[in-house]
């Protein structure tokens, strides 16, 4: 059972501004409930206790909201995804953990992601194992997106690189080895680029989403999300 997860909560979303221009992107409230606080309830609900959250912009409104459930890393500057997971490794400890973006929004369909992450998780052969979604079921998908990975045999998946198109994009979560920071450079830097090194290691594996997932992106998003779940809680 994995017990640890990181939320990236210190960016400044300025493609949702003028929202975030008072009020951090995780905070937002969409159908009722900000997208962070869905995410916490979905890993105490998986039992994940030991949850660091970093913040950044507007960070003491996120920690005033939850400071009290979870771990909280205030960062002096911005270190982009893989700078922030390991300023924080010290309190992720030698196990894997989860990586969740705090702008994430999910539906499942049947069996949680959560869930079906851990169930595959395979220290053996992976450093890092990402959440995929269909490029074409992508909820806020605007004219740039043009998908992230293709899948390959045994659950291994290789970066679009120059292609034009790829079937799959990351859908904001992931499960990884503190293995995958070694000699990891100096911040910031981008997941991505240990990403790419599990890969030409054979170490990086996909698993695809079976449920809805949202890219929230711009206020337009927003507005098209909330249109979809006002009549359900997620």
């Amino acid at each position: 059972m994995i017990d640890t997860a990181m939320i990236l909560a210190a960016g400044r979303g300025e493609r949702m501004r003028p929202l975030t221009d008072t009020v951090p992107k995780p905070l937002i409230p969409v159908a009722g409930r900000s997208m962070i606080e869905r995410s916490l309830d979905r890993l105490f609900t998986f039992g994940v206790r030991n949850i660091v959250v970093n913040v950044h912009h507007l960070g003491q409104q996120i920690a005033d909201r939850i400071g009290d459930r979870v771990r909280i890393v205030v960062e002096d500057r911005l270190l982009d995804t893989g700078g922030s997971v390991l300023n924080a490794l010290p309190l992720l400890g030698d196990k894997p953990f989860l990586v969740l973006n705090g702008d994430g929004l999910w539906r499942d369909a049947g069996e949680s992601f959560l869930g079906r992450l851990m169930g595959r998780w395979d220290a053996e052969r992976m450093d890092a194992l990402l959440l995929l979604h269909p490029l074409h079921k992508m909820i806020g998908r605007e004219a740039r997106d043009r998908g992230d990975y293709f899948l390959e045999p045994r659950g291994r998946i290789r970066h679009r690189g120059q292609a034009p198109l790829s079937p799959y994009v990351f859908a904001s979560a992931s499960l990884c080895h503190p293995r995958l920071f070694r000699d990891a450079p100096a911040a910031p830097f981008s997941l991505v680029q240990l990403w790419h090194r599990a890969e030409a290691e054979g170490r990086l594996h996909g698993m695809i989403n079976e449920g809805e997932w949202f890219h929230v992106g711009t206020p337009q998003a927003l507005a098209e999300t909330e249109r979809l779940l006002a009549p359900a809680a997620a």
